[in-house]
């Protein structure tokens, strides 16, 4: 379907274009909303008949957007949140934790503006967009930690999560020197304490066999 566009619409075009989309797009999405009219030769005389205005009204909007976005660009959004020792929230953490968080800041955001593509689910800090407008868009952040103490670190910079991997790495290691055979010995020999408990175990046996041989 051939449309003409009422804003800036991100991937198709700005006020005044006229594009092509699905049908489903259109009829679902573009024309309810109003961001979109059919491109018929009415519409498209509407549009010029109206162009100046809605454009007016366009650029007073993205400034009120610009200004607000002043506020609320690199706003932080602590979210205390259970997790396993790797780092991976028991949940995860949505667009409407995000506003919550923005609202109880001062900030005027909806739902509808927090662009998060999809929940988040581990711990650390995220970006999130904020769509203030068509033209306005501005990114906050989420830190998501196990607790205060460890959200301010993530503050400083700290990465928690690759702190996290390190010491799962280093216990692992540990563990498995602990299991390691001596790396310094020959391809099939066998170590000196595992030859001492041989012998050890070999010695009574003798023993014995010498004891039935004087009793024989």
């Amino acid at each position: 379907m051939d449309i003409i566009l009422l804003q800036r619409i991100e991937k198709l075009g700005t006020i005044g274009d006229v594009v092509t989309v699905k049908d489903g797009y259109a009829r679902n999405f573009l024309l309810p909303q109003k961001k979109a009219l059919r491109a018929n030769e009415a519409n498209k005389k509407v549009f010029e008949a109206n162009r100046e205005r809605l454009e007016k009204e366009n650029a007073e909007k993205r400034g009120e957007a610009e200004k607000t976005g002043e506020k609320v660009a690199g706003a932080e959004v602590i979210l205390i949140r259970a997790a396993s020792n790797a780092g991976q929230l028991y949940g995860s953490v949505n667009v409407r934790d995000m506003v919550a968080g923005l609202v109880e800041q001062g900030h005027d955001v909806d739902k509808k503006q927090v662009i998060m593509g999809a929940p988040i689910k581990v711990i650390g800090m995220h970006d999130v967009t904020v769509a203030l407008h068509p033209e306005v868009h501005v990114t906050v952040k989420a830190n998501v930690a196990r607790s205060d103490d460890e959200a301010e670190l993530q503050t400083q910079g700290v990465d928690v999560l690759a702190q996290l991997f390190e010491e799962e790495q280093k216990e692992i290691e540990e563990a498995a020197d602990a299991n390691r055979i001596d790396p310094s010995l020959e391809p099939g020999e066998i170590p000196a304490e595992l030859l001492d408990e041989g012998a050890e175990a070999e010695a009574p046996a003798e023993e014995a066999a010498s004891e039935e041989e004087a009793e024989g």
